[in-house]
């Protein structure tokens, strides 16, 4: 991996840790990385035939059963077919499973456009906004108290990856505090492009922009306390929409 590669990985590696996750070190997850980033990255494009395994040996310098359960993980991940006597071909984007942590590393490794951070936005819309409703009607005494300790956490944090993870936590309570295991589960599916869209969007250079996003979590962690259903959605919104204009803003 070249240096400059390094440094990306450091990136991916951060998000990552955020999230609560830590990459694998060995080496089918370092020629995992390097090829889910190339196919990401447009280096093998969607519909293309990835070089043959001998070359690929060649090139990662990595036995052949190494190279094997690396291609069958990018196959699982939605991203390669292999086809008798046509060779490995790269799916088109809309197969990739976009909810795996993998997939969503590497496309913030690339440098996420405002697309995908539009559509993940969207998701968070269709999930967390009804969350937080459900929050409001159903959160014991203690989460209505930790997501207000959080709010003002979030006012405390010094760096953007110390306001990410408190940023993550609120999310994370709001769903635990839904008590539906659905809106649950879902929540940790999309925890790693959270973190990653919470790194970018990160207020915490900007003075006004910060006061209003402590401001603006403050009023759904309030709203849940409250037992106020419609005022939680529409400040859950408010959030996300405003989380997606400023990370919009910075690509």
């Amino acid at each position: 991996m070249t240096a400059g590669g390094q440094q990306e990985r450091s990136k991916g590696e951060l998000i990552a840790s955020i999230a609560g996750r830590v990459p694998g070190r060995n080496l089918h997850a370092q020629v995992l990385w390097q090829m889910g980033v190339a196919i990401v990255g447009g280096h093998y494009p969607e519909g293309s035939i990835l070089p043959t395994d001998s070359e690929l040996l060649a090139q990662f310098s990595v036995s052949r059963t190494v190279l094997r359960e690396v291609l069958k993980t990018l196959a699982a991940k939605g991203m390669i077919e292999a086809r008798a006597r046509i060779g490995t071909r790269v799916l088109p984007r809309q197969r990739w499973n976009l909810f795996d942590t993998d997939v969503l590393a590497w496309h913030f490794e690339t440098g996420p456009d405002v697309d995908l951070l539009r559509s993940l936005s969207e998701v968070r819309i269709g999930v967390e906004v009804e969350s937080a409703g459900l929050a409001a009607l159903r959160r014991s005494d203690e989460q209505a108290e930790a997501l207000i300790a959080c709010a003002i956490r979030m006012g405390e944090a010094k760096t953007p990856e110390e306001f990410a993870r408190t940023d993550l936590q609120f999310h994370r309570t709001v769903a635990e505090a839904s008590r539906n295991p659905f809106m649950a589960s879902v929540s940790a599916l999309v925890e790693f492009a959270l973190t990653a869209a919470f790194t970018i969007s990160s207020p915490v250079e900007d003075d006004a922009a910060m006061a209003a996003t402590v401001k603006a979590h403050g009023r759904i962690a309030e709203a849940i306390r409250a037992g106020e259903p419609e005022e939680a959605r529409a400040a859950m919104k408010a959030v996300i929409s405003e989380g997606f204009a400023r990370a919009a803003s910075r690509l």
